[in-house]
């Protein structure tokens, strides 16, 4: 029932985002392209606030703090020294029957059985075993679920990866049912060419990530700032992924945004400066509505840390469809800047004026994607509930709860009627909002109702109503989107009223 309900969520929120102008499928005038999307109106207003929140709190209200804008494309050196060339593969199997290709580590064979009878052997696609499971069940026919919930705890369930399967085994596709190849690596970078020749020698690839950049800029901007250790480099910018599978509307995509910082400091201050981002990160989430149960920090088992990490932990969020990273915190040690040292013959070592110490610095990593927050900010902001209709009786609405700083319309401003002056002075109103930089909306068609939960869903916090009222004392009526409650203000302080409660 649970994964029917996280279903039906997903669809109506995937609905929500195509009718509102929040996210469109790519090129969908000619059948779209997978695992790339566009954003609409409301969703790169979304997105551009997510940003700004997150290069306000992390830079410009640091000390601490550079940035940086590197370029997508980059001498391929830099891949082969960052190990991407070599290293950066997912395990990829494909369908001997329907030739559908799918992630390894992202497939399960899931067999349910009770004694020695099998009642279901399926492969599904799935993050965990948990998740594998559920979509086993779910996507059995309504005979075999009847079955596996009647004998209850008589069912044995074995839920395996596909690429973890012992000798032997037949793993099944989730699309056909017929067998699947043996994994094999498939390197997920983009390759290009620069110039005109295409070769070897103008070999070139999109970036897998941003963080690289920073690191080949490091002595760049040690140089030209005179900063001192520790300090941080962030950069917000699109990075590209050839997954072999994209799933999940925009969590899984082929072409993402990320805002990542590359924190250095001294080596003995790693743990210490781990901790820290590691927690400031989680309660930036926090701070900006992803308050309920569904965020959580996870630490990684030392089984799972990547070979040059020291420690690492990931941000996550419980997705409609499953548990899944927002973020990850990682302390890299001095692995980057050692690469870059070994494969450019640069000098990456820093040198402490007042220690009279020289050496290559510990980095702390906190990457985040701005698609995956995007999404998780639209599923934690979903809700239906009811408000008061114009009669005063409660109708079903669906609103966008996002907190005012992301919020892609900051307010509406709404004539009662469109006559009396009353459209003369919302325009007004209307006007010195977008004056003062604050996203509004004007609308005078029909019923103000109506016209409120157009608003709600777009996840506009406040709405302004210029009524009979105004034309007597100035005041306009100020709609909470949230709380549904209503209060009169003069009209000449709606700038400074939107203004505190975006502060």
């Amino acid at each position: 029932m649970a994964e029917n309900n996280a279903n039906t969520l997903m669809e109506k929120l995937v609905s929500l985002c195509k009718r509102r102008g929040f996210i469109f499928p790519s090129s969908e005038i000619y059948g779209g392209i997978n695992g790339f999307w566009d954003y609409g109106p409301l969703g790169v207003e979304l997105k551009r606030n997510i940003k700004d929140a997150w290069w306000t709190d992390m830079v410009l209200k640091r000390d601490d703090m550079l940035g940086l804008d590197c370029t997508i494309i980059m001498n391929p050196k830099v891949w082969e020294a960052s190990g991407h060339v070599v290293n950066f593969n997912d395990p990829l199997v494909d369908c001997r029957g329907c030739k559908a290709r799918f992630r390894a580590d992202k497939v399960f064979l899931a067999v349910a059985k009770e004694g020695d009878n099998v009642l279901l052997s399926v492969g599904v696609e799935a993050d965990d075993a948990d998740g594998a499971k559920a979509a086993a069940f779910s996507g059995a026919n309504s005979k075999t679920r009847r079955r596996l919930e009647d004998r209850g705890d008589r069912i044995g369930w074995t839920i395996a990866r596909v690429d973890k399967l012992p000798a032997g085994a037949v793993a099944l596709c989730p699309l056909c049912g017929q067998g699947l190849t043996d994994a094999r690596k498939f390197n997920m970078m983009f390759k290009t060419f620069v110039g005109a020749m295409e070769d070897s020698s103008s070999l070139a690839y999109l970036r897998p990530e941003t963080a690289q950049g920073i690191f080949a800029n490091y002595r760049n901007v040690l140089d030209s700032s005179r900063v001192k250790i520790p300090f941080g480099i962030a950069q917000i910018g699109k990075s590209f992924r050839n997954e072999i599978n994209p799933r999940n509307y925009t969590f899984r995509s082929r072409e993402f945004e990320q805002m990542e910082i590359e924190f250095f400091c001294h080596p003995s201050e790693g743990d210490r400066w781990y901790e820290y981002w590691r927690d400031r990160r989680f309660q930036w989430y926090v701070g900006l509505g992803l308050t309920s149960s569904k965020l959580r920090l996870r630490p990684h088992e030392k089984d799972e840390l990547a070979h040059y990490a020291r420690a690492c932990a990931d941000i996550e969020y419980a997705f409609p469809f499953g548990i899944s990273e927002l973020e990850g915190v990682a302390n890299r040690t001095d692995f980057d800047l050692t690469q870059h040292q070994k494969f450019s013959g640069r000098d990456m070592t820093y040198f402490d004026d007042e220690t009279k110490e020289r050496y290559i610095p510990y980095v702390i990593e906190p990457s985040g994607g701005i698609d995956r927050a995007a999404l998780a900010f639209l599923c934690e902001a979903y809700c239906e509930d009811t408000a008061p209709d114009e009669n005063g009786q409660p109708q079903a609405r669906t609103v966008m709860k996002l907190h005012p700083r992301l919020a892609p319309v900051k307010a509406a401003v709404f004539p009662l009627v469109k006559k009396d002056g009353m459209p003369e002075v919302a325009t007004k109103i209307h006007q010195a909002l977008k004056a003062a930089g604050i996203a509004s909306f004007y609308d005078e068609k029909g019923a103000v109702g109506r016209r409120y939960r157009r608003q709600d869903e777009a996840g506009t916090p406040f709405c302004f109503t210029v009524d009979g009222q105004t034309l007597q004392d100035q005041t306009v009526t100020v709609r909470d989107r949230d709380s549904l409650k209503q209060i009169r203000i003069a009209a000449d302080q709606v700038v400074e009223y939107v203004q505190k409660k975006l502060k």
